[in-house]
């Protein structure tokens, strides 16, 4: 799924923009309801967390059939945040240490 199809099915999905925000910039919804759907509906994986400071975790999902990205922030109070998408992720081996 390319980038504008991901904006256009979160549109058709009826997820809520924050302020005055793009799609592109940042997109709220229920943590639960948001993984779901990255991972049953767009075929997304989570490919690493970090945390961000002690109420957001950040995660990577990668879409592995198109090379499609997203860092979703999610915060203690049950909502996460698309805040950026891409396309054409690489994953680069690591070398030997």
């Amino acid at each position: 799924m390319s980038f504008w199809k991901i904006c256009l099915f979160m549109l058709a999905l009826g997820l809520p923009l924050e302020g005055n925000a793009r799609l592109a910039d940042v997109t709220c919804e229920d943590s639960l309801r948001l993984s779901h759907t990255l991972s049953k509906v767009m075929g997304a994986e989570r490919q690493g967390t970090g945390l961000r400071d002690p109420e957001t975790l950040v995660e990577i999902w990668i879409t592995p059939s198109n090379g499609d990205w997203l860092i979703v922030q999610n915060y203690t109070n049950g909502t996460s945040c698309i805040v950026a998408i891409g396309e054409y992720w690489e994953t680069t081996p690591q070398e030997p240490a």
